[in-house]
């Protein structure tokens, strides 16, 4: 599967949720997990879809989004297996 093929209901049957009161939330959920992937990479869609893992990184951005629903940090730790993911295609972090 590619980054770009990842959809709502591929998001909602990975967190296991059933029905369509949080679409909305899933959906901006989503977005933003892929546009984290986007930013942090400074690669393109086109590029992104080519790496068989980064829809594993998309996965666990949105589960990490959907499970803390808060407006605070408690701690300023990144998921290791995004960060591994990610990093590896990064290039933002090239100087």
């Amino acid at each position: 599967m590619k980054m770009t093929e990842i959809t709502l209901d591929n998001i909602k049957s990975y967190l296991r949720v059933d029905g369509e009161e949080e679409d909305g939330f899933l959906k901006a959920v989503l977005e933003a997990a892929k546009q984290y992937v986007r930013a942090y990479t400074g690669q393109t869609d086109d590029v992104l879809d080519s790496y068989e893992d980064i829809p594993i990184a998309v996965y666990a951005l949105a589960a990490d989004m959907y499970d803390v629903r808060q407006t605070t940090v408690l701690n300023d730790k990144e998921n290791p297996t995004v960060a591994q993911i990610l990093g590896s295609y990064s290039i933002n972090l090239l100087g």
